[in-house]
């Protein structure tokens, strides 16, 4: 099936660098969100949501990042998929450009106080930080993000399309998640970043 598909463009192939040159670095400077993949000894996939203030994942140097883990929902799907396969992968989102930058390398998870790094933010420490070894780094074209409209004001969905997560939540587990209100929620989730 992969045979039928045109050849790549020479600029397709020769994207792929070894390292964060300036432009990447820049990218991860500007880059508010970003996703994680991980894979788990048996090779099943996880993407996880990362999210801070611009440039919370920090360029060491070329050949190193450092991502910052903050309290989530402690399922740790990705740093346990990590400790069993070191091999992960970044995608870098920032608002208003198309493009994305994906980041490819080898990870290990150290504490905060093992970077020469300040990790602070929202007043806190993170709880781990992962460290990429860099191995490929390149600039993804804007098709997708343009078919999606993703960053056009006109596209966005109004929240009420959509039901309630508090809503969700409960039907979503059975009723395991207690009838709370979608404010009650993101005043909680406010006090836990």
């Amino acid at each position: 099936m992969v045979n039928s598909y045109p050849t790549a463009s020479p600029r397709a192939v020769a994207k792929v660098i070894d390292h964060v040159d300036h432009h990447c670095a820049r990218f991860v400077e500007l880059s508010p969100f970003a996703t994680l993949a991980t894979a788990d000894a048996e090779g099943f996939p996880d993407v996880s949501p990362r999210g801070g203030g611009p440039g919370f994942v920090r360029v060491v140097d070329p050949h190193t990042l450092a991502l910052p883990d903050r309290q989530g929902n402690n399922r740790v799907d990705s740093l346990r998929n990590l400790e069993a396969n070191p091999r992960a992968a970044l995608m870098f989102f920032v608002p208003g450009i198309e493009e994305t930058l994906r980041v490819y390398g080898r990870c290990r998870l150290v504490a905060p106080e093992e970077v020469t790094l300040d990790l602070t933010e929202f007043g806190k420490q993170p709880l781990s930080v992962l460290v990429m070894d860099v191995e490929r780094a390149y600039f993804h074209c804007a098709k997708a993000v343009m078919r999606s409209k993703l960053w056009d004001p006109a596209a966005q969905v109004h929240r009420s399309v959509f039901p309630p997560m508090g809503k969700v939540w409960r039907e979503h587990t059975a009723g395991v998640s207690p009838d709370q209100a979608d404010s009650e929620m993101r005043a909680e989730l406010a006090l836990e970043l």
